[in-house]
């Protein structure tokens, strides 16, 4: 078993490096905002069966990108399940987020970029987190299992996330050496409820998922366009609003979340950007759709925990 905590250096950048250097030792390299001037308390505790990894992280509240450049750099290419025990959280991945509250669950991959957004409860100053690490393997399908909630207290998935509990707190459950046999097998179970829990509702057709797709696809070419709304896009496809909401009622959220996650999305990847002639933050703002740098500040702040001016100065540091 593998064990780490944060300690207290004198210097808060030191601080906060440590943080993300403990995180990157058992997960992969990610950038942290957290809600501190001085270091970031937090303690990650691992453990391993067979090509397994176990762990639990707690912390405060605080924001973890793993940005495309990251992705990039850092050639550990990872399937996780992430289980929020204490607290809350917000996963984004592939074009969709998800909220978690304790209990729920959510797979995501780390070969591409995700965020987690992750809150204490009213009761405690920290989090926890489950993690269940595969590190040598596949799951066909996967890009269309990411950011989706898996709640963990009903049905398959509130047995496999009690499972999983259970599993990254006992020390003897492995026996002797399982080999990859555990993790293989967990593995498909998780694939399974997964796809079981997200299958699309009873009557929805192929043609509906086209639709969707294409829904999508034209929000994407027009993000620039801060008329961009229910309204405008279920005109554009010659369908009522009703129907168009219907189309995202699998999405675990509505049309304008959808088009306000992607602008923001778009925004942050354009901060990220280096070179002597970056834009303006208003610029990227109004490239991005929002008509008000102010109401854009708001919603990035929401979003990732940060300001966008601090958000590229971070990013070029």
């Amino acid at each position: 078993m593998t064990t780490a905590t944060t300690g207290h250096p004198p210097r808060p950048a030191r601080g906060a490096r440590s943080w993300r250097d403990l995180l990157g030792e058992h997960f992969v390299d990610l950038d942290v905002a957290a809600a501190v001037d001085g270091p970031v308390p937090g303690a990650v505790r691992s453990r391993t069966v067979g090509s397994l990894q176990l762990s639990r992280v707690s912390s405060i509240d605080q924001q973890v990108d793993r940005t495309a450049g990251l992705a990039r750099s850092d050639a550990r290419h990872l399937l996780q399940v992430g289980l929020v025990e204490h607290g809350s959280g917000r996963v984004r991945q592939d074009g969709r987020e998800c909220w978690l509250e304790a209990g729920d669950y959510v797979l995501y991959e780390t070969d591409r970029p995700f965020s987690w957004e992750l809150r204490a409860p009213g009761d405690s100053a920290r989090w926890s987190l489950l993690v269940v690490t595969w590190a040598r393997a596949r799951l066909p399908g996967s890009a269309e299992l990411t950011a989706r909630r898996l709640p963990g207290r009903h049905g398959l998935t509130g047995v496999l996330g009690r499972m999983m509990t259970d599993l990254v707190h006992s020390t003897d459950v492995a026996g002797d050496d399982p080999g990859d046999r555990v993790a293989g097998e967990l593995l498909g179970l998780v694939g399974a409820a997964a796809a079981a829990h997200h299958r699309p509702a009873p009557g929805t057709s192929a043609a509906e998922g086209a639709l969707l797709a294409t829904v999508c696809a034209h929000i994407e070419e027009r993000l620039a366009d801060p008329g961009l709304d229910p309204h405008s896009i279920a005109a554009a496809h010659h369908i009522s609003v009703r129907q168009l909401h219907r189309l995202f009622a699998g999405q675990e959220q509505t049309v304008g979340r959808y088009v306000r996650a992607r602008r923001l999305e778009r925004a942050r990847r354009e901060l990220l950007g280096t070179g002597p002639r970056q834009p303006s933050l208003t610029a990227v703002a109004h490239r991005c759709g929002f008509a008000d740098p102010g109401v854009f500040g708001r919603a990035f702040r929401a979003a990732y925990g940060t300001s966008p001016s601090r958000y590229r100065a971070r990013a070029a540091g």
